[in-house]
C-alpha cells in the first residue's frame, strides 16, 4: 500500500514538501479508486443485465446523499463532493454497461 502523510502539513518546511505530500495522497486516492472499480465490475454479476438495473437510480441517489453528508462531516463542500462522485458513478455505470454488453 502506498504511504500517506510522511509528515503532517505543519511539519512541511517548503512548498516542495507540501506538493510531495499532496502527490502521495493523490496516488493513494487513485489506487483506492482502482480498488473501488474492481468492486464495481463484480457488482454486475448480481444485477440484471438491463440498463435500468445497471443505472440503479435509487442507489445512486442514496449514495450521493451519503457522500454529501460525509463531506459536510469532513468539512468539505458537499456540492464539490457530489459533483466528483456524480462523475465517478457515471463513469462506472458506463463501464458496467460495457461489461453487461449493453453498449
Amino acid at each position: 500500500m502506498l504511504e500517506v502523510n510522511n509528515r503532517m502539513p505543519s511539519e512541511c518546511t517548503d512548498i516542495s514538501q507540501v506538493r510531495n505530500e499532496i502527490d502521495n495522497i493523490d496516488k493513494v486516492v487513485i489506487a483506492l479508486l482502482r480498488q473501488r472499480f474492481e468492486y464495481v465490475k463484480e457488482v454486475v454479476r448480481f444485477k440484471e443485465k438491463t440498463a435500468k438495473s445497471i443505472e440503479a437510480s435509487d442507489r445512486r441517489s442514496a449514495a450521493l446523499a451519503d457522500r454529501r453528508r460525509w463531506a459536510v462531516e469532513a468539512g468539505l463542500s458537499p456540492d464539490v463532493i457530489e459533483d466528483i462522485y456524480s462523475r465517478l458513478i457515471q463513469y462506472f455505470i458506463e463501464e458496467e454497461k460495457k461489461i453487461a454488453n449493453l453498449i
